[in-house]
């Protein structure tokens, strides 16, 4: 389970979501896309630009938040496809429903800022597969 806040109230993070959590995650979803098709960087990349088009200021938030929930209905066709895994349509969906206002968003872009970094790396060091 993905948990964003240590004490939300105080707006503190999980210690370790951007590193620990991160790149367990990234492991995790690297380890599922051992064939060509499947969870390709440019893939996983599209998910977090349409992330990334959502960063508003937070009187805006109310508006996007059902638009930025729609990812869990791409993610899930995206599987259909077998463009992506379910650990990553996982990791989406799961990280979505935690959202509630735009420290929850902001929490989760960070989350998958780390896990890009952490994904590239693993696919790097295995070389490129398709």
């Amino acid at each position: 389970m993905i948990t964003f806040w240590k004490d939300k109230s105080k707006k503190q993070i999980q210690t370790e979501l951007f590193s620990k959590t991160a790149e367990e995650l990234a492991e995790k979803v690297f380890n599922e896309s051992r064939n060509k098709t499947t969870n390709k960087p440019t893939q996983i990349r599209k998910f977090y630009n349409e992330v990334l088009r959502y960063k508003t200021d937070p009187d805006e938030f109310e508006k996007i938040l059902p638009y930025l929930k729609m990812l869990t209905a791409k993610a899930a066709y995206a599987v259909g496809r077998k463009l992506i895994s379910d650990g990553f349509k996982n990791f989406i969906e799961e990280s979505l429903k935690n959202i509630k206002d735009k420290d929850d968003f902001d929490a989760f872009a960070g989350l998958f800022e780390a896990f890009m970094g952490y994904y590239k790396f693993h696919y790097e060091k295995e070389g490129d597969r398709g």
